[in-house]
């Protein structure tokens, strides 16, 4: 074989082993630091990059967000209750030159640095704050682990409390406590429940009686309208009767008059007629009854028409009043005739 072809082919393959050395891949969620001799040289960007083989040599950094958990540890709170807490910490590199020459070991230090805070947050609390405040304690750790690890070239992006674990005793305290407040609340619940439909059936109830009392209110100004329209009625009907009763009434009295006149009646017949109209008066619904001054006139004047209307009886005898003996012919007086009541005016 050739020595010029074998030097050709040993060239050839050293080449290709150089060029292979030399060409570098970053992918897009990487970085490339680059180190020349042991000094750093520059930061490569994803992509097809070069460098020099056997001179230069490339460290890829992963610049994706991670996580990192932290180990349960126990942590005494405010109130000497010992609990055992676990986290986890996001966090992504910003910049992987300090990532990689500011710190030995990122994943020990964010570990440590987190277990160290998370015990100082744990302790300034009580139990029970520290159960109900696990958002407070996320945002005051990531903020601490954050500008702990700015040096780093790491920004953290989250911090989540997994777990705050008592002791089995405080558990069990817990339970019985949980229980003894559903308890209350449902007795509290139960008392507002049987007050609210207390005070829902007095409103129905008072709601009822306004409206009876409104409905008999009105009931009764229905009826008192309707009795007010119907003795307006009835006094329209009494009056117009009246009306007509005395109508007819001052036509007949019209002409018994007329007739009387026409007849030239004497004062005897004027006398009964005087007599019928007091007979009248007497029979109406007035509760005072005025009498005329002539009455006493009137009466005489009746007792003489009642004596020229009766028959004489000479069989008729004098009759003497309360034992007394009769008189004789020769002792009796006559009385003088009876006055009209023309005559006495």
């Amino acid at each position: 074989m050739n020595p010029a072809a074998i030097f050709i082919a040993a060239v050839a393959v050293v080449l290709i082993a150089v060029l292979i050395k030399a060409v570098k891949i970053v992918r897009p969620f990487q970085q490339g630091l680059v180190e020349r001799l042991g000094r750093y040289k520059t930061t490569k960007q994803p992509g097809f990059n070069l460098i020099l083989p056997f001179i230069e040599r490339i460290q890829l950094i992963d610049m994706r967000e991670q996580v990192v958990d932290v180990p349960p540890q126990e942590v005494i709170t405010k109130d000497n209750v010992v609990v055992s807490v676990d986290a986890v910490v996001f966090y992504e590199a910003t910049d992987p030159q300090r990532l990689v020459y500011n710190v030995v070991d990122f994943f020990v230090g964010i570990t440590k640095l987190a277990q160290t805070n998370l015990r100082n947050l744990i302790g300034d609390l009580e139990l029970d704050k520290a159960l109900t405040s696990r958002d407070t304690i996320n945002t005051q750790l990531r903020e601490v682990l954050d500008n702990a690890t700015d040096k780093w070239g790491v920004r953290v992006v989250r911090v989540e409390i997994q777990r705050i674990d008592p002791p089995p005793d405080i558990v069990s305290a817990m339970h019985a406590q949980m229980r003894a407040e559903r308890d209350r609340r449902a007795t509290v619940t139960e008392a507002a429940g049987y007050q609210e439909a207390a005070i829902a059936r007095a409103d129905g109830e008072k709601q009822a009686a306004i409206l009876a009392a409104e409905g008999r209110k009105t009931a009764a100004v229905l009826d008192a309208e309707g009795d007010a329209r119907a003795i307006e009625l009835r006094a329209a009907a009494d009056q117009l009767r009246l009306e007509k009763i005395g109508i007819g009434e001052g036509a007949g009295a019209r002409a018994r008059l007329i007739a009387i006149k026409e007849a030239a009646a004497d004062s005897s017949v004027l006398t009964v007629e005087y007599l019928a109209a007091l007979a009248l008066i007497a029979d109406g619904r007035a509760t005072k009854l005025v009498i005329p001054a002539e009455f006493s006139g009137l009466l005489s004047t009746v007792a003489a028409l009642t004596e020229t209307a009766r028959p004489e009886d000479d069989a008729d005898e004098v009759r003497p009043k309360g034992g007394l003996a009769v008189p004789d012919a020769d002792e009796r007086v006559d009385l003088p005739p009876p006055v009209s009541a023309k005559d006495n005016r």
